[in-house]
C-alpha cells in the first residue's frame, strides 16, 4: 500500500532513494529529500508490505500529469512486481491524471510494464 512521505519516515526514505544510481552521494539525496519536504507540486510515496517500508515512488505533479521522478525497491524484494504494484497504484490514486516518466525513470518503469501501452501509464 502506497502511503505518503511523512518527515518522521526520512531515514527510509533516504535508504530507498539511495538505492537509485543518481542518487549515492548523501549530499545529492540530502537535496532530493529536501525538495520532496519542500516544492508543494513534488510528492514522496513510500509503499509499505505488511510492517516494512519496502518501495518507494516520487512524482512531480501538474494539472492532469504525474511525472515519476524516483522509483526504487528495497533489493531483496526486487522482482516481485513491487514497481508495478506502485506505479498502478498511483494510477488508481490519481484517476485525473495521467502517470508518465522522466527520462531517468522510462527504462524501469518499462521493464515493470513490459510495454508502455499497458493500463492507462503512459512513459
Amino acid at each position: 500500500m502506497l502511503n505518503r512521505y511523512k518527515k518522521t519516515y526520512e531515514k527510509i526514505a533516504m535508504g530507498l532513494l539511495s538505492f537509485m544510481p543518481d542518487e549515492k552521494d548523501l549530499k545529492v539525496l540530502q537535496q532530493t529529500i529536501q525538495k520532496y519536504d519542500t516544492e508543494q507540486d513534488w510528492e514522496l510515496y513510500l509503499y509499505k508490505l505488511d510492517a516494512d517500508y519496502i518501495g518507494l515512488i516520487g512524482v512531480e505533479r501538474f494539472d492532469t500529469e504525474l511525472i515519476v521522478r524516483h522509483i526504487s525497491v528495497d533489493p531483496s524484494h526486487r522482482g516481485e512486481g513491487i514497481g508495478t504494484t506502485m506505479v498502478q497504484e498511483l494510477a488508481e490514486q490519481n484517476p485525473t491524471c495521467r502517470v508518465s516518466a522522466c527520462q531517468l525513470t522510462k527504462p524501469f518503469i518499462e521493464k515493470c510494464l513490459h510495454t508502455k501501452e499497458e493500463a492507462d501509464i503512459h512513459v
